[in-house]
């Protein structure tokens, strides 16, 4: 079997950006912080988000305060 790799491969210019922004706020503002919506289909990467202090949520009001 012969397995074909596209390239380049990852995730979109956008979801690059997006998933930056996350890691820089909690950078720069400690964690908590929240994230309206999930910023990627991927659980590996949004649980990694998570146990770092990011904090998803649906909606505005769902937010703590």
């Amino acid at each position: 079997m012969q397995i074909l790799l596209a390239n380049p491969r990852g995730f979109c210019a956008g979801v690059d950006r997006a998933i930056s922004i996350v890691e820089r706020a909690l950078e720069m503002y400690g964690a908590p912080i929240y994230v309206r919506h999930e910023v990627v289909h991927n659980r590996y990467v949004v649980n990694s988000l998570r146990e770092r202090g990011a904090i998803f949520i649906e909606e505005i009001s769902g937010s703590a305060g």
